[in-house]
């Protein structure tokens, strides 16, 4: 029986509306550099929110790049939620 051992993924997304027409990646990594864009967005109060299949999806973006349209319907459930957050923290 053999185990495979699955490395921590993370991608950060940036949207400013009146600038962006969609979301973007602005930090994606594995490992280590998963484990420091995490340890950055909580060191800064950016909410997390753990979807790994969402997280492969962008993963497979590059830096900058704005999500394509067929993740829009998923990105918007994790904006709503981070809106929720802070929401609640004012």
């Amino acid at each position: 029986m053999t185990r495979e051992i699955k490395r921590k993924e993370a991608v950060a997304l940036s949207y400013e509306p009146l600038k962006d027409g969609a979301p973007q990646v602005v930090a994606k990594g594995k490992g280590f550099v998963a484990d420091n864009i995490i340890s950055e967005a909580k060191e800064h109060g950016v909410p997390l929110q753990e979807d790994a299949t969402l997280v492969e999806l962008l993963g497979q973006l590059t830096i900058n790049e704005k999500i394509p349209e067929e993740l829009y319907q998923a990105v918007a459930e994790i904006f709503a939620f981070v809106y929720k957050i802070d929401q609640r923290m004012k």
